[in-house]
């Protein structure tokens, strides 16, 4: 099975979604984690869900909320009676797949559980580190618009997040589609696994081999260096920010069937690696969720009008 013919299964299954499902494989190949940012009712859980099925890998979900606690997510030590000792439980953090729904309900001190195993991929507990499984894949989601007992997501936490993106309603066809497919309880929904961790960890290999031309490298670098520059941004692209959006260009045009990187998956990508982390004064902090996007796409296509193409 290839990325691609993983990308088509996908897309059956959440439909109307080809170009999330794209970020999201895109992600998972690349090694990064992804965070949604969408109303309820897209097919969020379902896409993560469904993208586990087909892989065959361990899926937990984490409802997020205020009483959610680090060592629910993480696992915690555990005295055991029969020995007399403490031993170590694993949360639900230690599977291949989590989804963390509504991550911006659990307080601060919850989501700060998440930094370690998202950078690091181990989880310390006591005086001992644990390391999770691989493939490690998290897909966070966020309701932009009921906003009434959240919590941010500072800005060291969504850094940890190498895309960031909506799935946006289905069209009036597409509606029709899912409800025609997806409105019975049938069991036959549930896909069979196509491929397996061990696929998945020779593609996340394979995608770093991509070409990509140091023209493009630069183009990326003078990018990243205007969101630090830009008058309107309080908070620029971090280095990290940098490294990962090389290597999601890498693994998006791997998993598209292309062994190079273009000028426009740089410009494709601008909004979902850079969006989310930025600070833009005039709108991130203030008034709606649409008007705080407006604001930073305004501010990225400022950037990009501004600095020239690479030559293909």
């Amino acid at each position: 099975m290839s990325p691609q013919q993983l990308l088509d299964k996908l897309t059956g299954y959440v439909v109307g979604k080809r170009q999330p499902a794209l970020w999201t494989v895109s992600a998972l190949v690349a090694g990064g984690h992804i965070l949604i940012e969408d109303v309820p009712g897209v097919a969020k859980t379902r896409l993560a869900r469904t993208l586990a099925r087909l892989l065959d890998l361990s899926y937990a979900r984490i409802q997020a909320t205020p009483d959610v606690l680090p060592s629910d997510i993480t696992g915690a030590m555990i005295y055991d009676p029969s020995n007399q000792t403490m031993t170590f439980r694993q949360g639900p953090i230690f599977h291949q797949v989590v989804l963390v729904d509504e991550i911006n309900r659990a307080t601060p001190r919850a989501q700060s559980a998440l930094l370690e195993a998202m950078e690091d991929r181990e989880v310390s507990a006591e005086s001992e580190t644990y390391s999770l499984p691989r493939p490690f894949f998290v897909m966070a989601t966020a309701n932009p618009v009921e906003m009434a007992g959240t919590f941010p997501l500072p800005e060291a936490q969504k850094d940890r997040f190498w895309l960031s993106f909506g799935l946006g309603y289905p069209t009036a066809d597409e509606e029709f589609e899912i409800l025609t497919r997806f409105s019975r309880n049938d069991t036959s929904d549930v896909p069979s696994p196509l491929a397996s961790a061990a696929d998945l960890l020779r593609w996340q290999d394979a995608s770093q081999q991509v070409h990509i031309s140091d023209d493009i490298v630069r183009y990326v670098v003078d990018i990243v260096q205007a969101t630090r520059a830009h008058p309107r941004i309080s908070l620029g692209a971090s280095p990290r920010a940098a490294v990962q959006w090389i290597r999601i260009l890498r693994a998006y045009a791997w998993v598209q069937g292309r062994n190079y990187v273009i000028p426009d998956d740089v410009q494709v990508s601008l909004p979902v690696v850079l969006g989310h982390r930025l600070i833009v004064a005039g709108g991130i902090r203030g008034g709606t969720w649409g008007e705080r996007q407006q604001a930073v796409r305004d501010v990225l296509n400022e950037i990009v009008a501004q600095i020239a193409v690479p030559v293909e």
